[in-house]
């Protein structure tokens, strides 16, 4: 019998972004599942720049590192170092990480990249959450060989019902905007917010549909108090319970990348509006790529438009996610079973 494993998880640790929980938790139950009996000790991803001598030897205390909950690979946690990696002496596991790069952001610098891919380079095994972030990776000479995409681990979030939030049988759309920290929000705010009243009356007025502002992060609460829509009910749930309200919707339209990834995870259609590249690339891993919709778009009303054919074409959506949901379940699994021989 195996004894009791000690994992390490270096982690996003931004409690206040539900995504950032999401994956992080999503992540930890998968492991639960597959590993068995283990103890999980939580690391910053700041860990892997600025690690003091206590806590490298705390986290070489345990069997195994995982590295994953998020957009790792981002310009605010860069860059690593060198040298606090090559003093991890256990396994490193890179378990379904992504590259971000909003939209007028710059791009990583020499040196912070080298960082990324020295840290791949050691680790024993690798994964990303979309081709975006493996072409990232292997453009810096990671070998593509060694990076399995899987995608994103907060599609495989458990649900947890909860009364909390009243439904019934109106239809139902649910909203979400990204006011967390992306400063080209300022540049395209009248179009953002004009675009979702407009989403919002057309359904209100058509289907007498309720309408659910699904918050990801607290900063939003500030440009909800912008957004002119009648009647609109706020969810701020644990991810479990968010999920669940997610997989309740008729309709989801997003900015915040977990807000898309859950209601894809949750079987309900979903828009993407694009800040980031990783919202594209989402898109493209889950084979829907015209489920988005680029903020220069918002000017001519494609955001109506594509709310309003995505929802006529509801069932189709929902049955695609599904069997492509099974899919990415393989790519997890595989990938699992991977760690699981890791540590035998």
């Amino acid at each position: 019998m195996r004894k009791k494993l000690k994992i390490a998880h270096i982690h996003v640790w931004d409690k206040k972004n539900k995504g950032d929980v999401a994956i992080v938790v999503a992540i930890q139950d998968l492991l639960k599942q597959y590993l068995g009996s283990i103890q999980i000790v939580d690391f910053p991803v700041e860990f892997l720049r600025e690690a003091k001598s206590l806590e490298i030897k705390k986290l070489n205390s345990c069997d195994l590192v995982v590295v994953g909950g998020g957009g790792i690979y981002y310009r605010y946690f860069m860059p690593y170092s060198v040298e606090i990696i090559k003093k991890i002496k256990k396994p490193i596991v890179i378990f379904g990480v992504g590259y971000i790069r909003e939209v007028g952001a710059r791009a990583l610098t020499k040196t912070e990249k080298e960082s990324i891919v020295f840290l791949n380079k050691k680790a024993e095994l690798c994964s990303v959450r979309d081709n975006y972030s493996k072409e990232f990776l292997v453009s810096g000479g990671v070998d593509k060989k060694k990076i399995k995409v899987i995608g994103d681990p907060a599609v495989f979030l458990q649900e947890k019902k909860t009364k909390k939030i009243k439904l019934d049988n109106h239809i139902k759309i649910g909203l979400n905007l990204n006011y967390s920290g992306w400063r080209g929000f300022g540049k395209y705010k009248k179009e953002i917010l004009e675009s979702y009243e407009r989403v919002a009356e057309y359904f209100q007025k058509k289907y007498k549909a309720k309408v659910y502002y699904l918050q990801h992060h607290p900063s939003e609460k500030v440009i909800l108090k912008k957004l002119k829509v009648a009647d609109i009910i706020k969810v701020d749930l644990s991810p479990y319970q968010q999920k669940y309200i997610y997989s309740q919707m008729d309709l989801i339209i997003g900015m915040m990348l977990h807000s898309c990834v859950l209601a894809f995870g949750a079987g309900t259609p979903e828009i993407n509006v694009v800040y980031d590249v990783r919202n594209k690339n989402f898109a493209k891993f889950i084979k829907c790529p015209e489920l988005t919709v680029n903020l220069d778009g918002l000017k001519q009303g494609e955001l109506l438009k594509k709310s309003i054919e995505v929802f006529n074409k509801k069932k189709f959506y929902q049955e695609k996610f599904v069997s492509t949901k099974e899919k990415i379940w393989q790519k997890h699994e595989d990938f699992l079973n991977q760690i699981n021989n890791l540590i035998k």
